[in-house]
């Protein structure tokens, strides 16, 4: 790796160095603030490269599918849907549709999740179940869901995750027969000679800007190294790392004592980090405590099931740990910009955040209430019925008995929430900081 320059267009400020912190009921409730300390170094380059890729369709199997196809800064850097549409999918976002020529087999079985402030040091574990973390005491540092075979050289976890998505036939791999890289994966070649993740290597390094790009960010390649995998993954976390660090809102500069927050934010943060509870779990300075809970909610879609399962459940943390008290828990997500990031909820259940607040806080109450108009679904025909589950009494009783108790909130308290949370939009963070470039060098169409 080229020696990492410190991006900084965050300089601390007076205040936040002497660690001032603003008056309120009971400022010891509240987090610390975010500094530069929290992140790790990114060299611009690196992220520069990264940006390329990151919208680049070529590292999708039919070259139809890039990153940004479900993570794209037009919607918070999800997708605007409850459950995401990629190989077979036409268009973007709320708009995106079946392709008749060639419909996708199944919907992606989760909500896509949001990428801010991903390259913060503490982030070690990710995706919904958390099924890829740091373990020193593996080979690799990782545990991920190829075990052993996991290779060496990718960064972080969030190298690490970036690039598992290509590897999901539904996603970006494309089905059986239609590309070679998703022959490979149906035969489980993914790593080594010929394996998935050398093809898209071999891709990316016929393309002579890639090679020129990657010869100046890694010097042992400009030396005659070959482009690896993990060269790919790594310059594209550096890029999600830079381009959606978020810890300018009017959260982080009240903590910092740079201004105060309107009456209603203050008012929902106090119930945020007092009697609502919220702060139990949505904790620490990014708002997570990075662990796993069982919240009721509805689960909707294909669920996920291997595929010769036929059910359409998601017990979430349990496929990964196999621990029954994980049943139907899913990873606490921070809340940096959540506003913008919605439909909610890890099958993406909910599209309107009051109604999602009121059964979060208190998922007790049951799923009985659930409004099925809140799912943002487009029109598909699969061979899984995206209502299996809750149309099933007794999957419906199981998901209710392991959820944990919460507390009813009134409207009024849930508008002060709703104020609150406006409150962590950072709008240089939602905007990023490097863009959507005008063009990749794959020449390929490029998402907007």
């Amino acid at each position: 790796m080229a020696n990492a320059l410190r991006y900084v267009p965050f300089a601390a400020t007076l205040a936040a160095a002497l660690h001032l912190t603003p008056v309120m009921a009971d400022p010891g409730n509240l987090p610390r603030p975010v500094t530069d300390a929290d992140y790790v170094p990114v060299d611009p380059d690196e992220a520069r490269l990264g940006q390329l890729l990151f919208y680049d369709p070529i590292l999708s199997g039919n070259r139809n599918i890039s990153c940004a196809t479900c993570h794209h800064p037009k919607f918070g850097t999800s997708d605007g849907l409850s459950l995401g549409m990629g190989e077979g999918g036409i268009g973007l976002g709320p708009d995106r549709h079946v392709d008749p020529a060639n419909p996708p087999e199944l919907r992606i079985p989760r909500n896509a999740p949001a990428l801010f402030n991903l390259g913060a040091r503490e982030f070690t574990r990710l995706f919904h179940d958390g099924r890829i973390e740091a373990d020193p005491m593996r080979p690799s540092g990782l545990r991920t869901p190829l075990e052993d075979e996991m290779v060496t050289g990718f960064d972080s976890v969030l190298s690490a995750q970036t690039m598992f998505p290509v590897l999901s036939p539904d996603e970006m791999a494309g089905h059986y027969q239609e590309n070679e890289i998703a022959k490979a994966v149906r035969s489980g070649r993914i790593t080594g000679k010929g394996g998935a993740w050398d093809l898209i290597s071999a891709r990316v390094a016929s393309i002579p800007a890639y090679a020129a790009m990657f010869a100046r960010v890694y010097p042992d390649i400009g030396e005659g190294r070959p482009i690896a995998f993990t060269d790919i993954s790594n310059a594209i976390a550096a890029f999600m790392a830079l381009e959606w660090r978020s810890d300018d809102s009017a959260f982080d500069r009240y903590l910092r004592g740079q201004g105060d927050l309107p009456k209603a934010a203050r008012r929902g943060m106090e119930l945020f980090y007092g009697r609502g509870g919220c702060a139990t779990c949505h904790a620490g300075p990014f708002q997570t405590d990075h662990g796993f809970h069982a919240m009721g909610e509805p689960q909707l879609g294909p669920g996920k099931a291997e595929r010769f399962e036929r059910h359409s459940r998601d017990i979430g943390r349990m496929r990964v740990s196999n621990r029954p008290e994980d049943a139907y828990a899913f990873r606490t997500p921070s809340l940096r910009n959540v506003m913008h990031t919605g439909p909610w909820g890890h099958a993406g259940a909910w599209s309107d955040m009051r109604k999602f607040l009121a059964h979060h806080a208190d998922p007790a109450q049951g799923l009985g209430g659930y409004d099925r108009a809140q799912a943002v679904l487009p029109a598909m025909q699969s061979e899984k019925d995206d209502w299996a589950i809750l149309d099933d009494p007794a999957e419906v009783a199981a998901i209710e008995a392991a959820a944990r108790p919460g507390v009813r909130l009134s409207q009024a308290e849930i508008d002060d929430l709703i104020a609150f949370l406006d409150a962590l939009s950072d709008e240089t963070a939602l905007k990023g900081r490097l863009g959507v470039p005008d063009s990749v060098p794959s020449g390929l169409p490029v998402e907007r």
